[in-house]
């Protein structure tokens, strides 16, 4: 799936008191903002195109899964399967209790701006109080997709070949990852479908016109930038103790909050770099990181861009050969693996690899001229 390349836009700042009320207003109507500064800059001289593929695989069922779906009919069940139905993914029908979404930013504009994706890892420990785990996760990225939308992914851009009068209105507003992060976490609390839960998450925006990245990570999902082969950059995981992440929560009323880690997405490790012409950008849960070396990644990535195809094959192919490569992994009793390796590291012995769900988003990065 391919996105951009956009015009070039000249950049303006957009003050705000509250974003998550400024983006819950932009995602139900259309609001205008005005622009004080006047002064040009000179419009970049490259631009960005992504090429993106998406593949899931949930874990064997187990006698213990709490299944209760969000129905089609509900706003949230009609985002998930429009979502899961854009992507050529034959492994499975759900992404089990994982999610995570894709969503062109500012759709729809003679200046579209970029890109913003995610995934999320629903905690399954609230298996234990009756609860779905999915619904935390699937809330969290529908709420992120729907802020996202309606957000620049850097400041807010103007045509500069519009007249002044038109160049001082803009719609829209800069909307970080880590800020998308809170609005949807509030989304989510705000959720009555949404009883209790947790959930991982990571969000990454990527800029059309500058190709920048910015990304915000809580927990033990993450990315990973490939760049002429290599990995250059892998989002370190945040945990409290040996498989114990860091995790967005939302308590029941009945339950008692000291007694239970909860984070706040002010705690989400922030990231920002420039993109290059043939980078390559990996997000996944834990499902893929707990089970396949980085090395694994690089290498099945390498031999998927050597086998040539459209940068949107590419992209899907990426995605599905690494979940199942992590299939295969997980299901290895004797295979050191990365989870075994910090199982190790902390006095316990576990060979092979974890049985989990495993959700991966490719993105290929190309420069236009």
């Amino acid at each position: 799936m391919t996105f951009g390349p956009w015009p070039s836009p000249v950049s303006r700042l957009l003050t705000h008191k509250d974003a998550c009320l400024l983006a819950s207003q932009r995602a139900n109507r259309p609001i205008t903002r005005t622009y004080s500064s006047t002064r040009p800059s000179s419009p970049p001289s490259r631009l960005y195109q992504f090429h993106f593929g998406a593949s899931w695989a949930a874990k064997p069922p187990e006698k213990s899964r709490i299944h209760v779906p969000f129905s089609s009919d509900t706003t949230v069940g009609r985002w998930r399967d429009e979502m899961l139905g854009k992507w050529k993914n034959t492994t499975s029908r759900d992404a089990g209790e994982d999610f995570f979404f894709v969503t062109e930013v500012c759709p729809g504009r003679s200046s579209s701006h970029g890109v913003s994706f995610g995934v999320a890892d629903g905690v399954g420990g609230w298996v234990d109080s009756g609860v779905d785990p999915s619904l935390f996760a699937q809330t969290l990225m529908y709420h992120a997709h729907r802020y996202s939308r309606h957000g620049w992914a850097g400041e807010p851009e103007i045509d500069p070949t519009q007249e002044y009068e038109e160049r001082e209105r803009v719609e829209g507003w800069e909307l970080t990852p880590s800020k998308c992060l809170e609005c949807a976490y509030h989304g989510v609390l705000r959720e009555r479908l949404v009883s209790a839960g947790s959930s991982t998450a990571c969000i990454i925006s990527l800029n059309a016109s500058s190709g920048v990245l910015r990304a915000a990570n809580l927990g033990d999902s993450g990315f990973l930038i490939i760049r002429s082969s290599s990995a250059i950059y892998r989002q370190p995981p945040q945990t409290h103790f040996f498989n114990c992440p860091y995790q967005l929560t939302k308590f029941p009323p009945n339950m008692v909050p000291s007694t239970h880690f909860a984070d706040q997405p002010n705690r989400a490790a922030q990231y920002e770099t420039k993109l290059r012409d043939g980078d390559i950008i990996i997000a996944f849960t834990d499902g893929l990181s707990d089970n396949v070396f980085t090395s694994d990644i690089v290498a099945i990535c390498s031999f998927v861009a050597r086998s040539g195809g459209s940068e949107d094959v590419q992209a899907q192919m990426m995605a599905n050969r690494i979940v199942d490569y992590a299939r295969v992994c997980m299901r290895e009793r004797k295979k050191m693996t990365p989870f075994s390796r910090e199982a190790l590291r902390e006095g316990l012995y576990y060979r092979g690899g974890k049985i989990d769900d495993v959700t991966v988003v490719t993105a290929i990065v190309r420069e236009t001229v």
